[in-house]
């Protein structure tokens, strides 16, 4: 909103030419973002306690857990409304990365908002039924793989996508195996981020860390220069997908400082679906679906330890007739949790391998 209406008076004066760079812009978002999350944090949880919006805890998890039912959730609801604000500010509105990537926020926040409605109503943990949530989180890969087959984002064939490591390789789908594609990224990632969020703090941090990430990579490849001399793929206007970006990370930081350990506040469906499923669109928008592998690789850890676990369990019940587990708890953060390690513990460790293997996705930009 802002570039609209700024942009054009730089011919009076020279001052409002600032509102042209994307790093002021990203720079003005992400204050925006953290500010928005930090003043409206407290209104937003005393609303949700006063409704009783509170979180449903598993009885077979972690005894310490206990305590916390009955925390305000939905509180995903934050970090959606100061993600959506400063982009609606500080970004073109006109940019297809950016409208795409709004949609997709919006859409899975609202999905997550029904699940978590509906475990608040039925005291029940399992909330939306699994397959209308599948069906919702399909239907936006879908639309999505549809829109950029019918109309591409710039001159790279809509269906193609980047291989980390390599410099001149990328994989070329056929158009509907693509759509297939994407509906599979979205989705996975959706769930990935839903599986994370069990600890105070925990998907929050990964999040910001995520999402800073990927604003990184964003401004690199709609930048014409940086994008040729690192041999990625030159998207114009993927730059303005930055600012989306680290408004994300703003807001995951602000709404950090009420979840952080002992949590006022979940994030719930609302936000770990959003997030999730957004984190995926960036990267099929980006053509780097095989990257957010590397940079979610603590999403993709958590995601694996349930599948795994369920495989496994199900595997020796028909072999056996009695199931075996391959960890003490999934997801694999109960896993530690169980095995002695302090809930703040895992929740720090886990950060910090967040953010090596965001360290190792910019590495791939050399080693290639």
């Amino acid at each position: 909103m802002l570039y609209h209406f700024l942009v054009p008076l730089a011919e009076y004066h020279a001052v409002f030419n600032l509102f042209r760079y994307q790093t002021f812009r990203a720079a003005g978002a992400v204050v925006t973002a953290f500010l928005v999350a930090f003043y409206l944090g407290p209104p937003i949880i005393r609303r949700l306690r006063l409704l009783k919006v509170g979180q449903v805890v598993r009885t077979e998890g972690p005894q310490s857990h206990l305590g916390k039912r009955g925390t305000p959730t939905m509180g995903g609801v934050l970090i959606v409304l100061a993600t959506v604000i400063p982009t609606l500010l500080w970004a073109e509105l006109t940019n297809g990365f950016i409208i795409t990537a709004v949609v997709v926020l919006v859409w899975l926040g609202a999905l997550g908002f029904m699940d978590d409605y509906l475990k608040v109503v039925r005291q029940k943990t399992e909330g939306l039924v699994g397959r209308y949530k599948i069906v919702g989180q399909v239907s936006v890969g879908l639309i999505l793989g549809i829109v950029l087959v019918l109309i591409p984002f710039s001159d790279v064939p809509a269906t193609w996508t980047q291989i980390p490591f390599f410099k001149t390789w990328h994989v070329s789908f056929h158009w509907a195996a693509y759509i297939l594609f994407v509906i599979i990224v979205i989705t996975g990632s959706s769930n990935a981020v839903n599986l994370t969020d069990g600890l105070d703090g925990l998907a929050a941090g990964l999040s910001a860390i995520a999402a800073l990430s990927f604003g990184a990579f964003a401004y690199i490849m709609g930048n014409s220069v940086t994008s040729d001399y690192l041999n990625l793929f030159y998207l114009p206007g993927a730059g303005e997908l930055a600012i989306f970006c680290i408004a994300l990370a703003g807001g995951c930081m602000g709404f950090l400082w009420y979840n952080a350990h002992p949590a006022e506040v979940f994030m719930g469906d609302t936000g770990s679906l959003a997030i999730g499923g957004v984190f995926g669109a960036v990267a099929v928008l980006l053509k780097v679906e095989f990257l957010l592998a590397i940079i979610g690789g603590v999403f993709v850890l958590e995601a694996v330890s349930v599948v795994s676990q369920t495989l496994y369990f199900k595997w020796t019940k028909r072999r056996t007739g009695s199931g075996r587990r391959i960890f003490r708890m999934a997801p694999l953060h109960h896993h530690f949790e169980l095995g002695g390690w302090p809930e703040t513990t895992v929740i720090i460790r886990f950060w910090i391998l967040g953010v090596i293997f965001s360290f190792v996705a910019f590495a791939t930009l050399k080693i290639r």
